[in-house]
């Protein structure tokens, strides 16, 4: 166990390998390197399937999505206006079906590639 968090579930029951790290919750598994490189410098934001994200991408919803406090919902497929990367638990900031709003990176995937 460490402190380190899994970038996937951000649980904390981590196993370090020697090359590697393991999530013993989830499974996924993220090479020692990364670590190094976030805390280098710049926030890394990465999308569900791990293509790093940059200020005035496209993103769209990979699953439905209930917007907290409201009734409304966020559509698979539902696609952003140009996003902005922020500090904090929710690291997109963007605007949907005309409502502004801030989104976990692991919701969303990049459009056009």
């Amino acid at each position: 166990m460490s402190d380190v968090t899994c970038p996937m579930c951000e649980m904390t029951e981590v196993a370090i390998h020697a090359d590697h790290h393991e999530c013993l919750t989830c499974g996924h598994e993220w090479p020692l390197a990364a670590e190094a490189e976030e805390a280098a410098g710049d926030q890394v934001v990465k999308d569900a399937y791990g293509h790093v994200l940059a200020n005035g991408d496209i993103v769209a919803m990979i699953k439905d999505l209930k917007l907290k406090g409201s009734s409304q919902t966020l559509k698979i497929g539902t696609k952003s206006n140009a996003i902005r990367l922020v500090d904090g638990d929710h690291e997109i900031s963007c605007k949907m079906d005309g409502l502004a709003i801030w989104l976990k990176a692991c919701f969303v995937k990049k459009v056009g590639i």
